[in-house]
């Protein structure tokens, strides 16, 4: 696939992988992302994934046209990326490597071998001359990996951005950009805002008119909608207005509260809610949602004087991802010692700059008029 007529694509399509990193669902697979930039010196900018090694070789061969490549720029060593540098460096002897010190490092402990006799360690700011173009290297440490470095081709205007604006979702995929690059960032790399807003400083000065992820499409439009998500959700801010119901219900009575709960929000007019049952759930779109809407309910029981599994698992997941700035709202069933909104409010204690409501719901064991009671308070509160 032609990106410029000097920057091609070679990457893959995995439409056979149904977890990826072992835990996300894809319905739509992955894309592994390669791209080869031809210029009096020739660049491929990384590999692909173990499973496609003939695929990328033949992708690469038909691109270079009868050429040799003079270098292999390695940003990112995550296996989906890098698992075919040894493969690339037999079959192409005259070809040095090209990345960080850390990435080295890396190399050895993957293949046996940091290639000393044929590598070029690049740090910040440092270039590398194709010709006509220069390539420009930036650090960009813990996005999400330590070695991380993204590249600027100041001819095409191109930042090849590593796993930055990702997605989950084959290039041919018919899908919303949005969501599945929302569930890509907070799975993978929400743990790390600050570190994503420090290399979207770097990216604000330099003038680029194409995104070349790692996965997913090529950004070539409207690339301010794209760096403005971005900022938000690294910013750990507010995309959308609504509100996020996250449950989880032994018996029925929790999810009766909670569908109550969630009609009285709709007819107070609230713009989105969204209700996941996390036993049910894909638990990775439920942390999307925590991240995307600005108020949350968390509703779950009582469960061995602490919480049931699954509200722990995903309080864990949004903590570990830094959960800020959002305002949380309690439900708890108990039938004789309910304690389940202390155990979550403790969970949650290390996050910054939550806000709890005033009206949270107890249940005992099953909704009676008192609890409607409370859940039309709370509706109240949150519709606000």
């Amino acid at each position: 696939m032609k990106i410029t007529d000097t920057v091609k694509y070679i990457g893959v399509n995995d439409k056979k992988i149904d977890l990826f990193e072992g835990q996300y669902v894809v319905p739509n697979g992955m894309a592994y992302n390669s791209y080869v930039i031809i210029d009096e010196k020739i660049a491929v900018m990384d590999t692909v994934d173990i499973s496609f090694t003939e695929e990328w070789l033949d992708n690469l061969e038909k691109a270079l046209d009868g050429r040799k490549p003079d270098y292999l720029v390695v940003q990112h060593m995550e296996p989906d990326h890098s698992a075919n540098i040894d493969n690339f460096l037999k079959e192409y002897p005259e070809a040095t490597v090209v990345s960080s010190k850390i990435a080295f490092q890396m190399m050895n402990q993957f293949f046996g071998t940091d290639y000393a006799d044929r590598r070029i360690v690049v740090a910040e700011g440092d270039t590398l001359d194709l010709g006509s173009r220069k390539l420009t290297f930036y650090t960009a440490p813990m996005v999400h990996w330590p070695e991380v470095i993204v590249t600027y081709d100041d001819k095409e205007k191109i930042l090849f951005s590593a796993d930055g604006f990702g997605k989950f979702g084959t290039l041919d995929a018919d899908e919303d950009w949005a969501c599945e690059a929302r569930r890509y960032y907070f799975g993978i790399v929400g743990k790390y805002g600050v570190q994503t807003q420090a290399l979207l400083k770097k990216a604000a000065t330099l003038d680029i008119e194409k995104i070349c992820p790692l996965h997913g499409p090529i950004l070539t439009e409207n690339l301010g909608y794209y760096l403005d998500l971005y900022n938000t959700w690294s910013s750990y801010g507010v995309e959308s207005e609504g509100v996020v119901i996250a449950y989880t219900s032994v018996y029925g009575n929790t999810k009766k509260a909670v569908e109550i709960l969630a009609e009285k929000l709709k007819a107070a007019g609230c713009p989105k809610v969204a209700v996941n049952d996390l036993a049910r759930c894909d638990m990775a779109e439920a942390v999307e949602d925590a991240f995307r809407y600005g108020k949350i309910v968390l509703a779950t029981t009582t469960y061995n004087s602490d919480i049931f599994p699954f509200m722990r698992t995903f309080i864990d997941a949004l903590t570990e991802r830094g959960y800020r700035n959002r305002k949380i709202a309690f439900i708890e069933n108990g039938s004789w010692a309910p304690t389940a909104t202390n155990v979550m409010k403790k969970m949650l204690e290390k996050s910054k700059n939550l806000e709890f409501t005033e009206n949270n719901i107890t249940i005992k064991s099953a909704v009676n008029e008192a609890t409607i009671e409370q859940i039309e308070a709370l509706a109240k509160e949150l519709c606000e």
